[in-house]
This record gives structure tokens, sequence and C-alpha cells, in this order.
């Protein structure tokens, strides 16, 4: 395992670009290549509390007495989804896909591991077997060898999979290829490893060891291959689009960065925050948008740890929503009409207290809320209401006596989306993740019929 980790760090320093070595995928029967899902982690544990505020619930406000939103209606009120549930008004440009039945959340959900520990939560989550240290691989590179490979060639196979950021995640390590896009404008600007003379001298370099010689040669294809992408999108842009682009980009900025102020820094990982990644995530819609070889995508974004100084409508989570959002919308402008076959799923690690804390913030919680966005999905206007059972925030409801308690594992919102939006088998879910527990309850139909 060390030299295979030392074999990753270095094409990772040669090319930024991390990839692990080839191994064959699985077809799997029913699987469509078309078909594509990109998930965002949320990293630091964002208040879902705030995000899709309970405010029909009586407990929601009495518990937060400065940092509950007003009610839909009210002047900086939520956007109304439901009698129960409101949106904060930060997230107003994506208010419009509710509507239009494209966006969907999944309440009350989250790992069912008690952890309240960043870094566990999120290696469970992105492993997607909570409470087991031991996995070195992350589902989502376990699913990949459970879809269908479209393109046997290398460079094709490994764009299959992209990694949005510069350092590599942990749900994307595994044996399958994947391909990492740096972040800002310029993460593909012409590199030392472009110049073939070097690439003639590191091919005799690595030509006695098979494995290094992969990894670099991969890199360098992939690289090449995501470059002709990126550039056949800008060309086939309409005139309208790309001026459209050009006006958002003062407002997207050059790339992903951190905040001045919040957050705790080791538990984002090295995701940069939400100022700035719209930039990002439209360039992320339009490579996949563009080439149809992409199947897998992953971001994250880090900046949601907020024990002190949170806000309600204005404040550091307001900003960073409102970043958040305009990152989302830019990512679904990116596709285009491949948004009718992406599934977009966000989460994080875990939520935040109700109760605020004596700093004007939130600790760390249990139970949180999972964003579904996509023409997949029976959201909004289509599906009526805010998914899953919500058990109420109520003293005798409270994990804990402090938080909105896990009903809907993680895992359970993903699996319909692994089966009916990707077409795996049941075989298919066992290997994506072994060992999950069979659901309670009614089944919670989040995608269209």
């Amino acid at each position: 395992m060390q030299r295979r980790h030392l074999l990753r760090g270095l094409a990772l320093s040669l090319s930024g670009w991390a990839l692990a070595p080839l191994d064959r995928a699985l077809a799997r029967p029913g699987s469509d290549p078309g078909r594509r899902l990109v998930v965002l982690m949320l990293r630091g544990a964002v208040d879902g509390l705030s995000v899709v505020a309970p405010y029909g619930d009586r407990d929601y406000a009495r518990s937060r007495p400065t940092l509950a939103l007003d009610a839909p209606g009210q002047p900086a009120g939520l956007l109304r989804l439901d009698t129960l549930f409101g949106l904060h008004p930060a997230l107003a440009p994506l208010h419009g896909y509710w509507e239009r039945g494209l966006l969907g959340f999944v309440h009350a959900s989250g790992s069912p591991d008690p952890t309240r520990s960043h870094f566990d939560a999120q290696d469970y989550m992105e492993t997607g077997t909570p409470g087991v240290k031991s996995t070195e691989d992350g589902w989502m590179n376990r699913l990949l060898g459970q879809l269908p490979d479209p393109a046997p060639q290398e460079a094709a196979r490994a764009m299959r999979a992209l990694s949005l950021g510069n350092t590599p995640a942990r749900i994307l390590a595994g044996a399958a290829p994947v391909a990492s896009l740096g972040s800002g404008p310029r993460a593909l600007d012409p590199k030392a490893i472009d110049q073939p003379r070097l690439q003639a001298s590191l091919d005799r370099l690595y030509a006695q060891d098979p494995a290094l010689a992969g990894l670099y040669r991969d890199a360098a294809q992939s690289r090449a291959e995501m470059r002709r992408s990126l550039q056949a999108a800008d060309a086939a842009q309409a005139p309208a689009d790309a001026a459209s682009a050009s006006a958002m980009a003062p407002a997207m900025g050059g790339g992903m960065r951190r905040d001045a102020v919040g957050g705790d820094p080791a538990a984002d990982r090295g995701a940069a925050s939400a100022t700035g990644f719209a930039a990002d995530a439209y360039r992320l819609g339009r490579l996949i948008h563009q080439d149809r070889r992409a199947q897998l995508a992953f971001g994250s974004v880090g900046g949601w740890d907020t024990h002190a100084n949170q806000g309600a409508a204005t404040g550091q989570l307001t900003n960073r929503l409102g970043a958040l959002a305009q990152g989302l919308d830019a990512l679904a402008r990116g596709l285009g009409d491949s948004l009718r076959d992406t599934a977009i799923v966000v989460m994080s690690e875990f939520g935040r207290t109700l109760r605020q804390n004596g700093t004007g913030g939130t600790d760390h919680g249990r139970a949180n809320v999972m964003w579904l966005l996509g023409g997949p999905f029976a959201g909004g206007a289509a599906g009526g209401r805010v998914l899953g059972e919500w058990p109420g925030l109520d003293d005798a409801a409270l994990e804990q006596g402090r938080d909105l308690r896990v009903v809907t594992d993680f895992r359970h919102v993903l699996t319909p989306i692994l089966r009916g939006h990707l077409g795996l088998t049941d075989a298919g879910l066992a290997a994506v993740f072994p060992q999950l527990p069979a659901r309670q309850g009614a089944p919670l139909n989040l995608l269209r019929g």
C-alpha cells in the first residue's frame, strides 16, 4: 500500500492529475452510459436546519432565538417549499429549479455512525461503510467497477470519473482510473508534462517500472483529452451563451479559494470555500456536457463549520450559501440539456445542533439534509414535498436531547439513484455498499416515474 500511495503522489506531482492504476470495468446490462452522477461534499458540516428550515415545527424558532429564519412571506423570510419547510433565502437562485420539479431534498438523513468527528464522518460517507475504518477504496470508485465501459481506450476510460479540485478525494480512491480537474481557469494551461521532449524523457525514465510508467502515461493522455474536450466545448458554445458566460465571470471569480474568516481549515481537508466555486462548477458542467465519456464526477466545498457568528438571513453562512447557490446554478447551466440525464447529489458529513450556542453559532450535530438536483428527480412541484420521515424537534424526538435524529441512512438515498438512474443490479449495489441494512419505512420515490 505504501508503494501504491507513492506512485499516486508522484503522478500527481508530475501532472496535477491523480490517476489510479487501470482495472477492467464490469459491464452491467440495463445501465445507460449517457446517464451521469455528480456528487458534491460540503466539508465542515453545513447547518441543514438553516438550508431547509422546518419553520412549521414550533420547536425550531424557540430553540434558535437569533438564528431562526423567518417564515415564508416575511421580509428576508424563507422561500416556501411546503407547509413545514422553507429554503434559505440565500438559495434563491435554486428556487426556480424547485418550482420546475428539478430540485428536491431528503431531510433527517445522514450516517448511522454517531461520530461527531469531521474526519471520521467524512471518511465513512466517502467509503460508504459507516463505522468501518479499514475500508481503503471509495464507493464512487467501486461504482465505476459496476458500470459498463463505453470506450475501452485508456485515455477515454480515465475520463469516466472526474474529480474537481486540487486534493485527491477518498470517495474516488481505488483501482479504477480517475482524472482530476484542477481548480481555476488556468488548471489546464500548458505545463512541463505537456512538452513532447519531457514526455519522451519520462518514457525512457519509467520504462523499467510498468506501474509508474502507466500512471505517467495515463496522466499525460487524460490531460490532453480534457484539454481537447474543453476546447471543443468553447468552440461549440453559441455566441449568446459565450456572452452570458463572460458576464457571469466577474461574479463567479477565477476559481475556488478560501474565505478570509470562519470555518475550520482542518475540517475542510483541502477543499476550497464556496467563493469562486461557480467558475469551476460551470467548467465542469461544460466538460460533462461536451464529453459523453464522463459518467461520474465529484467535488467538495469547505467552510461550513460555523461554531460562531453563523448568522440567520445575513452573515457568513448566508454569504457562503449564496455563493454555493451560484455554483450549483452554474453547474446546471454548464450541463445545458445534459441536466435532464444528470443526477446531482449534495451531502455533508453531519448536521449541527438544534440549539444555538453562546457564540451565535451551532455545534456538531447528527442528521442533515441531502440535496437532489437534476432531470432524473421528481423534486419540487413534481414531488410536492421534502422527502423523508420528519422525526420532529421536541425534546423526546431529539438524539441525546440535542440533535435532529437520523431517520434515513444516506446510502438509502443513493441506492435508488444507482439502481433506477444508473441501472445497477442488486449484486452491483452490494458491491458498492457492502453490508447495507435493509431500509425501514416507505420508499423515498426520488426519481420520476
